[in-house]
């Protein structure tokens, strides 16, 4: 047991059938049928084999897709086809998820049999607007059809969905609360190196916060800030943007518009709160790129604004960036410096990512867009730690008691 949550290590899991929650939700081609990327599976890969080797009878549920758009859900079968080829053993796939067919199925299982079934959000009770309308308790969650269907037939129940560990979802809150839990080996490798990053980090301790999801940076901002967790924050991409916007730079219309558009207004006034406790511990860009008939050009925050959208940090931001990072004992980065998909947009990123890959600091990658560029740099091998969580990240960085570890200490009571 660690954490108040048992382990793998405190169960024997031979001809006894496993409900195995994962995240290995990942970008999807839908006209090849195929997934864009496998490094969320790649990490959940050491528990199932584990469970497997050991003779469970498994079965895994995971969910596919964002459901902010219903269109967005999509079939594991996929996801099926890669974890056959990288665990070089069968892993069924069923195109049910509680139904009478997933029934039979899991009951039909043999020791070290793996089954997965399909997107656990085809069931309404997995959605969003589910768990935020109603905000059922976790006992209430037992009662849900997913968990009273599958529970039954099930003699175990393990998550090692860290990176929706923040979700209060049935098939990640519920199942906790009728069988002997346990967390899998990423979801306790993710704990153990988190909580050993909130609690006694390697100074300086440098955070790189970019990208998009600025809800995220300025909830982690805060937090890191405000808790003496980090010494620095460098702010970029949009993140950026929004600082300097708080500090009175005009960063043109098209960038302002952009932010406008996207409801990111409201965060300039939490920049302003930021920048007022925490200015000296705030590194911002000091140059800004964008395209001009398709042309890269920088300004300096002298010279703004431009009239054209901000699209990444210039050279000597990215030289500041890297200096500090090289500097550091710890680093944690979450988001980008700027537009990475393409060539002529990419410096700031690419070069920070550089920087990481050679800093002696302790380096722990977080969030879809960061382990994105990870790969596309290929400096996986050089990050100390890739974190598969972005939103569960966020929120245990800042203290919070995530759902699923509250639902598997509870679990962890529950004698088999």
């Amino acid at each position: 047991m660690k954490f108040g949550i048992n382990t793998l290590d405190d169960f024997e899991v031979s001809g006894k059938t496993v409900l195995l929650r994962v995240d290995i939700n990942q970008p999807v081609d839908k006209e090849k049928n195929t997934l864009k990327d496998i490094t969320r599976i790649k990490a959940c890969v050491p528990t199932i084999r584990e469970l497997s080797d050991k003779g469970a009878k498994l079965v895994i549920l995971a969910h596919q897709g964002s459901d902010i758009e219903y269109e967005n859900f999509y079939t594991t079968e996929p996801h099926s086809k890669v974890l056959s080829e990288l665990l070089n053993k069968d892993v069924k796939f069923i195109d049910d998820v509680c139904g009478p067919t997933a029934r039979m199925a899991i009951e039909s299982l043999n020791a070290g049999e793996i089954l997965l079934l399909d997107n656990v959000r085809f069931v309404a009770e997995e959605q969003t607007l589910f768990e935020m309308n109603l905000k059922l308790s976790h006992e209430d969650q037992a009662k849900t059809l997913l968990v009273r269907k599958l529970a039954p037939l099930a003699d175990l129940y393990v998550c090692d969905a860290f990176a929706a560990a923040h979700r209060d979802q049935p098939s990640l809150c519920g199942f906790e609360q009728v069988l002997p839990s346990a967390m899998g080996r990423l979801f306790e490798e993710e704990y153990s190196v988190l909580s050993s990053i909130t609690k006694n980090p390697g100074r300086p301790s440098v955070f790189v916060l970019g990208g998009a999801k600025i809800s995220d940076a300025f909830i982690m901002m805060n937090s890191v800030l405000g808790k003496g967790i980090a010494d620095t924050v460098l702010a970029g991409g949009l993140v950026g943007n929004i600082m300097l916007l708080a500090k009175g730079f005009d960063i043109g219309e098209k960038s302002k518009a952009f932010i406008k558009k996207r409801g990111f207004e409201k965060y300039i006034e939490d920049a302003k709160d930021l920048l007022s406790k925490y200015e000296d511990k705030i590194e911002l860009p000091s140059d800004l790129a964008y395209l001009e008939a398709g042309v890269r050009k920088e300004v300096k925050l002298s010279d703004l604004p431009v009239d054209e959208m901000l699209v990444d940090i210039g050279h000597t931001s990215t030289e500041k960036f890297q200096e500090i990072i090289l500097g550091a004992k710890t680093v944690f980065t979450n988001g980008p410096m700027g537009i990475f998909e393409e060539e002529i947009t990419e410096y700031g990123t690419k070069n920070v990512w550089d920087a990481l890959g050679k800093t002696t600091a302790y380096t722990v990658v977080g969030g879809g867009d960061s382990i994105t560029a990870t790969n596309k740099y290929n400096l996986s091998d050089k990050i100390n730690y890739i974190c598969t969580g972005g939103g569960a990240l966020i929120r245990f960085l800042t203290g919070e008691t995530l759902p699923v570890v509250k639902a598997l200490m509870h679990g962890s009571e529950i004698k088999e």
